[in-house]
């Protein structure tokens, strides 16, 4: 490779704080990236060089990252951090400097900006809101007795509006009906009196929109509140991360939520069973989650989207990049990528799994794919829903 001066690549991205696990998770897979570009020579004939600032999962710093990444470091990219919450700050200054943006794991950022040169990787698809709960509320209308009522449960929190809309919606298209909608504090800690009262008006499902931390909480709350409804779950960020999986072991049994790669048979597209086991053997050393499987993939196939784009267009022009992702399809770990209006992906591709047969709280038990069945959709399904709730956390 020549010694000519890197292609640096900007961002920022949440190291600690509340999403500092997901972070870490994410610049893992994205540093293995970094190490497999360059040694098949770099991008443009040039070594590439990531330069990662922490936002500590606070907003307010991510502007000033991204205007010294861009004026004082000089990089040649930029690319988006996880979540919405390290997308969202960046883009006024995005679109100001007309960047091309690859951001990660962010839902609806773009809904309101409408910005050309932004694109993320997230399987939610055209419509983010609503897809990411579509298959929780397909497949619960499905069940017989039929569920009638929903109780929503939501972390007062900017995150958790576009989720709360899109269950809105999903249980209107069902013709459920939603009799309680219940905000709580980000400092919430017992959350067993919240949840007695909403248990009180007797839901047939109990729809949870919460962070890491709050997600042990909640789970924890319903088997001590001794709340049974007939379906939990939906849009809880923290199930998906091994450290939530480990802290709550056999009482994650029967919970239903969203996740967006597991390592079934329908899912190990070409390269994914590589990156897998190169990250989960450096993840005990270098911080992020022990598996791996719910960032991992999709921070790995953001880089592969720029390296790409950039390949082909054989430059580092943001216009040129932004024009060509626009209309290009990309083979990447997560599978074929195409993009569609606002940045979203073209089709979506969320899966809806549930928990089931777990013994113990050791990370082996989450390792295996068996003890979360992909039960949505139906064309990578491993498995059929048990319902209702009792009988599966039982099972």
């Amino acid at each position: 490779m020549s010694t000519t001066k890197p292609v640096k690549i900007g961002f920022s991205m949440s190291l600690t704080g509340p999403l500092g696990a997901n972070g870490q998770t994410a610049l893992l897979a994205q540093r293995i990236w970094e190490e497999d570009v360059n040694r098949r020579g770099g991008l443009l004939g040039r070594p590439v060089q990531l330069i990662c600032v922490d936002d500590k999962t606070d907003a307010s710093l991510v502007a000033g990252i991204y205007e010294k990444l861009l004026d004082v470091e000089k990089v040649d990219l930029v690319i988006g951090g996880y979540g919405n919450n390290s997308l969202s700050p960046a883009m006024p200054l995005i679109i100001e400097r007309k960047r091309y943006f690859v951001g990660l794991m962010g839902l609806g950022v773009n809904a309101t900006f409408e910005y050309p040169g932004y694109f993320v990787m997230i399987p939610t698809g055209p419509e983010p809101s609503t897809a990411l709960t579509a298959g929780f509320f397909e497949v619960a209308a499905r069940q017989k007795p039929r569920p009638e009522t929903v109780a929503i449960v939501a972390a007062d929190a900017p995150f958790s509006r576009n989720p709360i809309m899109g269950a809105r919606a999903n249980a209107d298209k069902h013709g459920l009906r939603i009799i309680s909608e219940t905000k709580y504090p980000l400092t919430t800690k017992d959350f067993v009196p919240l949840l007695r009262e909403v248990g009180s008006t007797n839901p047939d499902i109990l729809f949870l929109c919460s962070y890491l931390s709050d997600s042990i909480g909640l789970v924890r709350g319903i088997h001590e509140a001794g709340l049974e409804p007939k379906m939990v779950g939906g849009a809880m960020i923290g199930p998906q991360s091994s450290a939530v999986q480990t802290a709550l072991g056999p009482l994650l049994n029967g919970l239903v939520n969203y996740e967006y790669w597991l390592p079934v048979p329908k899912m190990m597209t070409p390269g994914v069973g590589e990156l897998i086991e190169k990250y989960q053997a450096r993840a005990g050393t270098q911080g992020g989650d022990a598996l791996g499987y719910y960032v991992a993939p999709l921070a790995y196939a953001q880089m592969q989207v720029l390296e790409q784009a950039v390949s082909a267009t054989r430059t580092l022009e943001d216009a040129a990049l932004v024009s060509y992702t626009r209309d290009a399809s990309f083979a990447t770990t997560i599978g074929d990528v195409k993009f569609a209006k606002g940045g979203e992906w073209s089709a979506a591709r969320v899966l809806q799994v549930q928990f089931r047969g777990i013994r113990t709280s050791d990370v082996a038990e989450f390792k295996d794919a068996r003890t979360r069945a992909v039960v949505s959709p139906d064309a990578l399904a491993s498995g059929g829903l048990i319902y209702p709730y009792a009988d599966a956390k039982r099972a």
